[in-house]
């Protein structure tokens, strides 16, 4: 089976996918040639289109010959057999894989134009690319799919060789391919138009899917994102421990406020939800979800180690930036306060070395930030608002000890009348509003010198 052009394979597969329609699929196209039989595809069953980035590892002498491939987050696949016929050593690897990373986060930046990748959590994921020549590079895509959550993976491709077939269907739930010929040496052999796709075809084809379909998961200007409210699960310990949370992001949020329960509480706390409800009718985003699995909580002690609990909320955050390209904020209740603030400490190093972005702003209520350590809170340079009950003497005093060693701008309120867990009436609406204000005023505004 020959065809035309990339746009023929692609109207040719997508008859064979019409199945999927129901299954509200998630389309990932192999840039660059893979990109238009994956538009042809998507269009065909009215769904988004994104690309999945993997680089073919090519050995030194002869980069036609890939050894293996590299896909988005740190997945490699590698040819052991291919290596020792090449006699490529793991210095070549080393060499080729820096080279392949850089050009891997080119393509990022040039084709997403600094939107997020469309997320892949509990969907029907297409992989789609031109044809299949060693199998190397479809591998990693289809493992990284599968790594960024995808419940399903189908891939999906016009033309391969029998054997690369069989090898790469054990990954996959389903293959679906048109043609595997026997006497197979090229990819373009089987096309009557093989000529290069250019990157401003790739994000053309995305820009005209993103008009098709609404755009789902990129986000529309600077600031806003489409709307998105729902349960999640958080995968964090390297995917070992998923934990259930609840986003929600309204059209057009300015940014989304994480939030840190305390000791004893859930993402089902109903100061939070009331708190998290009132920045929702402000027009930013909420993720509540729980530091700790049921039996983790059975262990009082987990509760309190605010260190671990720091590092999961540092992992739920990377998930969120690869989400949404919105500025992300901490809200830390008790415990969660202490931990959020640790988590913003790290945050600020990592932004320091040029490894991520800043935690745009932090509010405790009621918190214990003295737990977080005198050392850890000089290193935060999120502005932070401590918000504390005028009855709840000890936390109160433990806050001013905290607020003493911040060395950003902040600025510890204190709520008249209010106990520890803002109780009586009207307490807990004094702490929405000076939530909603010191987020929304954060995220409008540059950052402020730290004071």
């Amino acid at each position: 089976m020959r065809f035309d052009d990339r746009v023929d394979a692609g109207r040719r597969l997508a008859g064979r996918l019409e199945d999927l329609r129901d299954a509200d699929p998630l389309v990932l196209g192999l840039p660059r040639g893979g990109v238009p039989v994956a538009f042809e595809v998507a269009h065909a069953l009215g769904a988004p289109l994104d690309v999945i980035l993997v680089r073919k590892l090519g050995v030194p002498y002869h980069r036609e010959l890939g050894f293996g491939a590299i896909g988005e987050g740190g997945i490699r696949v590698i040819s052991e057999d291919i290596m020792r016929m090449s006699r490529v050593d793991e210095d070549d690897l080393a060499e080729v894989q820096r080279a392949e990373e850089a050009e891997l986060a080119r393509q990022a930046k040039r084709f997403r134009g600094g939107r997020p990748r469309i997320p892949l959590t509990g969907r029907t994921v297409i992989v789609v690319d031109d044809g299949i020549a060693t199998g190397a590079s479809a591998s990693a895509a289809c493992r990284v799919a599968r790594a960024e959550g995808a419940a399903r993976v189908v891939l999906a491709v016009p033309v391969a060789p029998p054997d690369a077939a069989e090898r790469i269907g054990p990954e996959v739930d389903e293959l679906i391919c048109l043609s595997t010929p026997p006497l197979f040496s090229a990819v373009g052999e089987w096309y009557r138009d093989f000529s290069q796709t250019t990157d401003e075809e790739v994000v053309a084809l995305l820009h005209r899917n993103a008009g098709e379909t609404g755009g789902e998961g990129g986000c529309e200007g600077e600031k806003g994102c489409r709307a998105r409210t729902g349960p999640v699960e958080l995968p964090v310990e390297d995917g070992r421990v998923r934990l259930p949370g609840d986003l929600s992001v309204p059209a057009g949020a300015a940014g989304i406020v994480v939030f840190a329960h305390g000791s004893g509480s859930s993402r089902f706390s109903p100061r939070n939800r009331a708190v998290a409800e009132a920045l929702s009718g402000a027009g930013l985003g909420t993720l509540l979800f729980d530091l700790l699995t049921p039996e983790e909580e059975a262990d009082r002690a987990n509760v309190f180690a605010v260190g671990p609990l720091a590092r999961r909320l540092t992992e739920v955050t990377r998930w969120l930036r690869r989400h949404t390209a919105l500025p992300v904020c901490y809200f830390g209740a008790s415990t969660g306060a202490a931990a959020a603030l640790l988590a913003a400490a790290d945050a600020a190093e990592e932004h320091a070395r040029g490894e991520g972005e800043d935690i745009t702003a932090v509010v405790s209520r009621g918190g214990r930030p003295d737990l977080a350590g005198a050392d850890r809170l000089a290193e935060v340079t999120a502005p932070t608002l401590l918000v504390v009950g005028g009855r709840d003497e000890t936390v109160l005093d433990l806050n001013r000890q905290a607020a003493a060693s911040l060395r950003c701008e902040h600025r510890l309120a204190v709520v008249p009348g209010a106990t520890h867990l803002f109780e009586e009436p009207g307490t807990l609406d004094a702490v929405a509003d000076l939530a909603r204000e010191w987020f929304t005023g954060h995220l409008a505004a540059p950052p402020a010198p730290a004071g």
